[in-house]
């Protein structure tokens, strides 16, 4: 059986000034086409540096990671990052829009620097994106003049930009209220409903109890299950 992600045997080490220390512990993790999946744990247990492997911005020091039919860790520089922009879209908890851009103008900027969408239908497809999030009255204002749950939606109307078929949420709550955050669940939600495959991290219990399966991280390994300790309210 083929997964949408699947992790093989993952480890990771890094180099500190204290000597070496191991972030993720022989991991594997499977993930199907169209599941809804959240990763808890406490501070420091792997959570980001798990995602990170997903996403290709680091590489494990052991073992496969495979996005559909891809080892991404197999990838140089430059395929990495166009094959980032075609495959993933990338919510962060801290939003990451480009302040001297309109939130139109920060959504185009994703299909302009992969150019899967043809330049003449980018337009009308960043206008879709952003009505859907409930962003359209918002588009020529630049992301210091929009609150943050609205800067968390414009974030998502961008990483759907190239139709992706992953999309990793790293905390995309964890900034927010608790009305916004779940508004902005239920938009994760919908296209995980729509057949996107999403993963997210999240210190939000309840948040994770609603998707379809959760992942509890604890010193760098991984287990199927939400423990009763898994979470308390860490923001790791």
């Amino acid at each position: 059986m083929s997964f949408a992600v699947e992790l093989r045997g993952v480890t990771k080490d890094y180099e500190t000034a204290g000597g070496a220390f191991r972030a993720l512990k022989t991991v594997d993790l499977q993930v199907r086409a169209g599941e809804f999946l959240a990763v808890v744990g406490r501070s420091g247990s792997g959570k980001s540096t798990l995602m990170n492997m997903i996403a290709g911005i680091d590489r494990p020091t052991a073992g496969e990671v495979l996005v559909g039919d891809t080892r991404v860790d197999g990838l140089s520089e430059g395929a990495m990052a166009v094959w980032r922009g075609r495959k993933l879209g990338i919510v962060f908890q801290f939003f990451q829009l480009l302040p001297t851009l309109t939130v139109l103008e920060n959504v185009l900027l994703a299909m302009d620097f992969v150019g899967r969408v043809p330049g003449r239908q980018r337009a009308e497809r960043a206008r879709a994106l952003l009505a859907q999030v409930g962003m359209a009255d918002q588009s020529d204002k630049f992301p210091a003049a929009i609150s943050g749950g609205q800067q968390q939606r414009v974030a998502i109307a961008r990483a759907l930009a190239n139709d992706p078929d992953v999309i990793i949420a790293d905390e995309p709550t964890g900034n927010l209220d608790a009305t916004t955050a779940d508004s902005v669940f239920e938009l994760l939600h919908e296209r995980a409903a729509a057949g996107k495959t999403v993963i997210m991290v999240t210190h939000d219990n309840d948040l994770a109890a609603r998707t379809a399966r959760v992942v509890h991280l604890g010193d760098g390994a991984i287990g199927d299950g939400l423990l009763p300790d898994a979470l308390s309210g860490d923001r790791a």
